[in-house]
């Protein structure tokens, strides 16, 4: 992953020194197992963890220099820790061990670790959506559906529902760090052929794993139900940065984004402002759902396993793991610091609209007046479309209307127009999705 969508704490995770970390951890729980059942002496297991050598750059490039000759990562990682222990107790590394022990469970314990920062980052996101719902529960605006006036909302219940999805997403994480906290030290086919099962059962305790059965691989649904995950995660950030973006429109200028200091939108027009973050984040979800896509076809592997696999992981559950991160951390960011203009919003509703966002409750009205649903709706939509040809307001387009006034009675008009462009009326049951949302767990 390119630096700029890495953030420090998740890329630690995947770099080439942690990555040959965890291999020497199991590597040497591995040794220590064996010294515990009588197969090593318990002298070369304190031995080998004393004289390992430290998992740095010098590490890294020791083993890169005699990749070029095995042309075998594991190989040469066994190499050049071998050497560094010296005989006779560097012979007990990796004993009875195929690569897949060791990759894959020191795999698994990574994920692990990612998976509980993007629960963190999912748990903030989560807060902050809370938070805001409910400063803007009271807050009234329009809802649009395919684009157009629809009804009244607010905008409190527009982020408690992104923040009931998020915690979803967060749902999800979980179950997904689950199912890849496991490991496997079962040897070539995974039938502990060279290795007693107490081996794997201490390896995996210590790394807080659970020992699953497997192939010379662990099965690779888990790692494709954490990619799911992280695309899930991805995709709940673009709907709210979509909705943030249109949000932002100049036509319809209700919410911006936090705009900085000295910060500039344009190169060439100093009058812009644009939702750069929320555009980012669309775009960062793209990538996401792609490596699902890789991961899933990942599953099928020929007999107990080949490594066609192998490629595509050490780019996609790295990469996923980062944007995942770095989307929950700007989403967070994004939401927190957002502009809210509650007077523009009212202004859309009540002004922008005409009134024609209240069609439905006059609907009903003349149906409970005794007008047949079709008739009601056909009084309606002419006179709404007069309204908006004309660009005047619905309700005096109503008022004037013969057929409105015969259903509804010249002493009754008013008091029952009062009551169907009542805003009050239209959200009295809006703070249920804010109030679902203030249930969840922090």
């Amino acid at each position: 992953m390119i630096p700029r969508y890495s953030l420090p704490e998740m890329a630690a995770l995947f770099s080439d020194e942690a990555r040959l970390g965890r291999w020497l951890e199991v590597e040497l729980l591995a040794l220590e197992a064996w010294a515990a059942l009588g197969v090593v002496p318990a002298e070369h297991a304190v031995a080998a963890r004393a004289r390992a050598p430290r998992a740095d750059a010098a590490l890294v490039a020791a083993v890169a220099r005699r990749e070029a000759v095995t042309d075998h990562d594991v190989a040469a990682f066994v190499d050049v820790v071998q050497d560094a222990v010296g005989a006779p107790e560097g012979s007990w590394v990796h004993h009875g061990l195929t690569s897949s022990d060791v990759v894959d469970t020191a795999l698994s314990a990574t994920l692990v670790a990612a998976a509980d920062l993007l629960l963190e980052a999912s748990s903030a996101l989560v807060a902050t959506l809370r938070r805001r719902a409910a400063e803007f529960a009271s807050t009234p605006m329009l809802g649009r559906t395919h684009g157009m006036h629809a009804e009244p909302t607010t905008f409190g219940a527009k982020l408690a529902l992104y923040g009931l999805q998020a915690d979803r997403d967060r749902e999800r994480l979980r179950r997904a760090r689950a199912a890849v906290a496991v490991g496997k030290l079962s040897g070539a086919v995974g039938t502990y052929s060279n290795i007693d099962p107490r081996v794997e059962e201490h390896v995996c305790a210590a790394l807080g794993l659970h020992p699953v059965p497997a192939t010379q691989v662990i099965a690779r649904d888990r790692h494709a139900e954490y990619l799911y995950a992280c695309a899930s995660v991805g995709t709940t950030v673009e709907a709210l940065a979509t909705e943030l973006r249109h949000l932002q429109r100049s036509e319809v200028a209700e919410t911006e984004e936090a705009f900085g200091a000295g910060q500039k939108g344009s190169s060439a027009m100093p009058h812009k402002r644009n939702p750069i973050t929320s555009e980012r984040l669309v775009g960062l979800a793209r990538v996401l759902r792609g490596y699902l896509v890789a991961g899933l076809e990942d599953v099928a592997l020929w007999h107990e396993r080949d490594i066609s696999h192998s490629s595509v992981e050490r780019i996609v559950l790295p990469d996923a793991s980062l944007l995942a991160y770095y989307s929950l951390r700007r989403a967070e960011r994004l939401v927190d610091g957002l502009v809210v203009h509650a007077d523009r919003m009212r202004h859309n509703l009540l002004v922008g609209s005409l009134g024609l966002v209240f069609s439905q409750p006059v609907l009903l009205a003349l149906v409970a007046a005794g007008c047949t649903r079709d008739a009601a709706y056909r009084i309606v939509q002419s006179a709404a479309r007069a309204a908006y040809d004309g660009q005047r307001p619905f309700r005096e387009v109503l008022e004037a209307d013969p057929d409105v006034r015969e259903v509804l009675g010249a002493d009754r008009m008013a008091s029952v127009l009062d009551e169907a462009f009542d805003c009050d009326r239209a959200l009295r049951h809006a703070r249920r999705s804010v109030d679902a949302l203030a249930q969840v767990e922090p």
